[in-house]
């Protein structure tokens, strides 16, 4: 990872949250439940975000080889009616602390990580808070019908990590039941997205005739199924944030392949 992306992925972290803060302040009350994470609520949702920023906050900080525990936003029944304007000031500061101590810290700055096979841990922090802090607010946005999209960047970032996530061995052992799809002949989705500006890759093909998953960019590459719509739109998708048969979005193909794997994949 470069320094620019570094930078971004910490600036992103902030922006994300203030993003996210602005719909919290002002607010009566956060008890509106958050379909897309069952069983929380906006104020929920906001205590688990706000606690993984200071929980790698802390990895980072401290350099250390184990993970610390994280039960604080885990368990979230402590939190169902928090009050919005304290939730406002302590998502600000968790999100600021952070993007602070990664940018002292530096890309290269190890520490423990679940997957070192990607990379540092810092950078690897780095781009899943600031992918995690974008889809969580998604998730706060849409329980409260607010409107959301997100900049072509930020998106393809987020599509893009979401696959290289999803293509590591450990997938298998969490999803066995993603082996059932695997190793046949054709079975290959593309997901591509309308409208975006020259020079943006957004156009991804998960391959799932082999072994193991894979994915490429196959931008002339015929797939089994394709997916079209605008790019926010297709990672709420990909994320199971919106239903694939959502004004916008079309499906060319076999759409019982594309089912079969929605079904079967979710993370964050």
């Amino acid at each position: 990872m470069n320094a620019s992306t570094y930078d971004r992925h910490c600036s992103e972290i902030v922006a994300q949250t203030d993003l996210l803060r602005s719909l919290v302040r002002g607010a009566a009350q956060l008890r509106t439940p958050v379909p897309s994470c069952p069983g929380w609520n906006v104020s929920q949702l906001l205590r688990h975000l706000g606690g993984a920023h200071r929980w790698v906050e802390e990895v980072i900080r401290t350099g250390t080889e184990r993970p610390p525990p994280d039960g604080h936003f885990r368990d979230l029944s402590p939190y169902a009616d928090e009050d919005p304007a304290v939730l406002d000031g302590w998502l600000g500061e968790g999100a600021a602390l952070l993007a602070e101590t990664l940018r002292t810290a530096g890309p290269s700055a190890e520490a423990w990580v679940p997957l070192p096979q990607l990379g540092p841990a810092a950078a690897f922090f780095a781009r899943r808070m600031a992918n995690e802090t974008a889809v969580h607010r998604a998730d706060a946005f849409l329980a409260r019908g607010a409107p959301f999209t997100l900049g072509e960047e930020t998106a393809a970032d987020c599509f893009g990590e979401w696959l290289e996530l999803v293509v590591q061995p450990q997938t298998l052992d969490h999803r066995p039941e993603l082996r059932d799809l695997l190793g046949h002949p054709g079975r290959t989705l593309r997901f591509r997205a309308r409208g975006t500006a020259p020079g943006t890759a957004a156009d991804w093909l998960i391959d799932l005739t082999g072994a193991a998953i894979s994915w490429r960019h196959a931008p002339r590459e015929e797939a089994a199924v394709t997916v079209s719509g605008p790019l926010t739109d297709l990672l709420l998708v990909l994320y199971r944030r919106l239903p694939a048969r959502s004004p916008g979005i079309v499906i060319g193909g076999d759409a019982e392949l594309l089912d079969s794997w929605l079904e079967r994949v979710s993370f964050g």
